[in-house]
């Protein structure tokens, strides 16, 4: 990006109310013209060279004018705020996921889903490949993106896998934290029982998961909730095989929803053995 008078307008993705039309000027400054300015970086009205003083921190001396007497102040960086039109795309792609817009064996091109989007191919084709990287399509030379399609037996290995990472510690938490650090966590869970309301997958998957990943933050270890939240969103992606063609229903979000709200009471009055069951149920239930 050249500094100066000269920015750099992307694009973005606009809110729901508006759907996914590219809107103009998103990442502006606030000049109306939708130019990000760099701050001036000349020295500071009434400071004089050679007097020992340094320029002041709101507007620093540019490299070359300070004198010997003077110390140099390290020059800020510009703010400049920039919209990720790739991340929107990202999320907007992964919320179709989970809702099935996105149909499983499917083949959709970078240009076409652009189109939709009102965006370049360009962010929709990194955004697709990062989603290649998690394993929710695979690349088709020459063609685009296919969306993989899951049997039961994937779920059920997914489920299992974070059941042996999450239960453990669920129940070492339950054991160490106190009951009103599990108190905050109230709203988390509510969120996800009004979500479940709804009967939106989409709303509720983005609930779900953090209401976990705020569990297990405390134990403070980052890789480990990273590597659940992971196998979390996979898990979400809808189910596909010829035994089982649907996802799970809005009945199914709001029993998951209440389970949390159980374990939640359970780990504020401390008692393990509950927490246990409840855990056990919440992931047999997931499969």
């Amino acid at each position: 990006m050249k500094q100066g008078t000269q920015g750099s307008a992307g694009t973005g993705i606009p809110s729901p109310s508006q759907g996914l039309e590219a809107r103009a000027g998103a990442e502006s400054a606030g000049t109306g013209s939708g130019t990000a300015r760099v701050p001036s970086q000349g020295r500071a009205p009434g400071v004089a060279a050679g007097r020992g003083v340094s320029a002041s921190a709101s507007a620093p001396t540019a490299r070359g004018e300070h004198t010997h007497s003077e110390t140099p102040i390290p020059r800020p960086r510009a703010v400049v705020q920039r919209a990720s039109v790739r991340g929107q795309i990202l999320d907007a792609l992964r919320t179709a996921l989970v809702t099935g817009e996105l149909t499983p064996g499917a083949v959709y091109s970078a240009p076409a889903l652009g189109d939709r989007f009102g965006v370049s191919a360009t962010p929709v084709r990194e955004a697709m490949q990062q989603l290649a990287l998690e394993g929710a399509v695979e690349v088709v030379p020459n063609r685009g993106f296919r969306v993989v399609e899951r049997g039961a037996r994937e779920l059920a290995e997914l489920v299992e896998v974070r059941a042996l990472i999450e239960v453990p510690v669920m129940l070492r938490l339950a054991r160490t934290v106190a009951p009103e650090r599990w108190a905050e966590l109230r709203p988390l869970a509510e969120a996800t029982v009004r979500a479940a309301s709804t009967g939106c997958r989409a709303t509720y998957a983005e609930t779900d998961r953090t209401f976990h990943r705020a569990v297990l933050s405390l134990c403070g270890n980052e890789q480990l909730v990273q590597i659940a939240d992971d196998l979390h969103r996979r898990a979400q992606w809808p189910l596909v095989s010829p035994a089982r063609p649907s996802t799970r229903g809005h009945a199914d979000l709001v029993a998951d929803a209440a389970e949390h709200t159980a374990l939640l009471d359970a780990l504020i009055a401390g008692d393990v053995d509950v927490v246990r069951a409840l855990v056990g149920e919440h992931f047999a239930g997931a499969r």
